[in-house]
């Protein structure tokens, strides 16, 4: 009994020491981000590098997921004769839940594990030490732009995955019950309103927030190696996808509140 219980406290105490140390590098992220100088050049090619690392990835998932969730629904609405509602289901759910969550959880696998692998690789190889010696802030240049990136980024890719997930959707309804493109999406924007989108698009800089510190944290204070690199990225993985959901939950519990 008293081997478990030390393992839970020593749990427990390792627990708490990563939420303190994940709590002040996010202080510390706060604090560089308005100093100068400021890093646009690394800042835009890392928001083209996410972008274009994630770009057919979220096409390609967003639009299997409009034909999937379309075929799936469409028995269930037909027996209740509720065929005419698909464009509106599948919109409001894409665009509220599914979309946001799914897209982030790709550019948290895809996004946090690499930016987690090349600060990890830059750490153990003392590249971040020799920035450091040469009077380069290696937290701005480094973390800071990749936060930032991150941060605009996803909520652009979430839009594109949202909009190949509904296009999907009107290919099935198009083959399936002769649903012509302006009938479909005229449906699909009569039913969508300010409640529907705003809090969707408001959690998803969240997601890429989340997304960016934590693949950099991971990154930025790995140890033990090249052995260390690996657990980065992957601890950087396992981390954002609990934080995503922990983020998903509070934004639709203060949405249902307010709106």
């Amino acid at each position: 009994m008293n081997k478990y219980w030390i393992k839970i406290k020593e749990a427990s105490r390792n627990f708490l020491t990563e939420v303190g140390e994940i709590a002040y590098f996010t202080a510390r992220f706060f604090k560089e981000v308005w100093r100068p100088p400021y890093e646009f050049k690394e800042f835009l090619r890392q928001c083209f590098n996410i972008g274009n690392r994630s770009f057919f990835l979220v096409g390609i998932t967003g639009f299997i997921i409009g034909l999937v969730f379309t075929l799936q629904s469409r028995p269930t609405l037909e027996q209740f004769g509720a065929v005419s509602w698909m464009a509106s289901m599948v919109s409001v759910s894409i665009i509220r839940e599914i979309g946001p969550i799914i897209v982030a959880l790709i550019c948290a696998g895809k996004v946090g594990s690499g930016i987690g692998a090349e600060l990890g690789s830059m750490k153990v190889t003392e590249q971040i030490d020799a920035m450091e010696v040469s009077g380069t802030n290696p937290f701005k240049y480094l973390v800071v732009t990749r936060v930032l990136a991150s941060t605009l980024m996803l909520p652009l890719l979430v839009i594109f995955g949202d909009f190949i997930a509904i296009y999907g959707s009107y290919l099935v309804e198009n083959v399936k019950g002769n649903v012509s493109f302006a009938l479909y999406f005229n449906q699909v924007f009569n039913i969508l309103e300010f409640s529907d989108i705003v809090p969707a698009t408001i959690k998803t800089f969240f997601f890429g927030f989340a997304i960016g510190l934590i693949g950099s944290y991971k990154g930025y204070t790995c140890k033990k190696g090249t052995v260390g690199v690996g657990k980065a990225a992957n601890a950087a993985v396992v981390y954002t996808s609990v934080l995503l959901f922990v983020i998903d939950f509070i934004a639709v519990f203060i949405t249902n509140i307010f709106l």
